[in-house]
C-alpha cells in the first residue's frame, strides 16, 4: 500500500472510531467519509461494507476480550474469572451503541465479516462459563449463547439514561443469578 493510501486508511479508522463511538454502529458511512475529509469512494475502496469497517474497528477489541478469557481460564477461581470477563465484555459493548445487534446478527451469518471475531468471543466466554459450571459455581443450565445475550442486555441497560445509574447494581443482580453457592454478601459488597 502506498504511503498516502496508508495515511488515508489510518485517518479513516481514527475518524470512524470516533463517529461510531458517538453515533453508534449504525453511523452513516457517508458521514464518516465526510468527517474524514474524503469522498465516499475512498472509504468504500478501503471498506466495501459497514461490516467490513466495523470488523476492522472491533476486531482488536474482540480479540483482546477473547485473549483475556483465554488467560482467565487458568485463574484460581473459575467464578471470579467468569465475572471479571463478563464485566469487561459489558464495558466493551457499551462503548459502541448498537454493536450488540450487529454482533448477534454476525453470529448467525457465517458470511459476515464480523462472524469469526464474534464466534471466537462467544466460544471463549462459553469456556469460562463451562469451567465455572464444572466446579459447581455457575448455573448448569446456562449456555454460552445465554451468556452472550446477557452481555448485550447489560450493555443496553447501561446505554439507557433511565437505567444507567443502576447499571452496576443490575450487573451484580445478573452475576448473582449466574453464579451459585456464593455468599450473598459478595453481591452486596460489590465483590462480584
Amino acid at each position: 500500500m502506498r504511503s498516502d493510501a496508508k495515511e488515508n486508511y489510518h485517518h479513516l479508522l481514527v475518524t470512524a472510531r470516533a463517529v461510531v463511538a458517538e453515533e453508534g454502529a449504525n453511523a452513516s458511512m457517508r458521514d464518516i467519509a465526510r468527517k474524514a475529509g474524503v469522498g465516499p469512494a475512498t472509504l468504500f475502496r478501503h471498506f466495501p461494507t459497514r461490516d467490513a469497517l466495523l470488523d476492522t474497528l472491533l476486531r482488536g477489541s474482540l480479540e483482546e476480550l477473547t485473549q483475556k478469557a483465554n488467560a482467565l481460564e487458568s485463574a484460581p477461581s473459575a467464578d471470579d474469572a467468569l465475572v471479571t470477563w463478563l464485566h469487561e465484555a459489558v464495558a466493551f459493548v457499551r462503548i459502541y451503541s448498537g454493536v450488540v445487534t450487529l454482533m448477534a446478527s454476525a453470529l448467525s451469518d457465517a458470511s459476515s465479516a464480523l462472524h469469526a471475531s464474534c464466534a471466537g468471543l462467544r466460544s471463549a466466554g462459553t469456556r469460562l462459563l463451562a469451567r465455572a459450571q464444572a466446579v459447581g459455581t455457575a448455573d448448569k443450565n446456562m449456555t454460552g449463547s445465554d451468556l452472550f445475550a446477557l452481555i448485550g442486555a447489560l450493555g443496553w441497560i447501561g446505554d439507557q439514561a433511565s437505567y444507567s445509574a443502576r447499571s452496576d447494581y443490575l450487573f451484580n443482580v445478573i452475576a448473582s443469578a449466574i453464579l451459585i453457592n456464593r455468599p450473598s454478601r459478595d453481591v452486596a459488597m460489590g465483590i462480584i
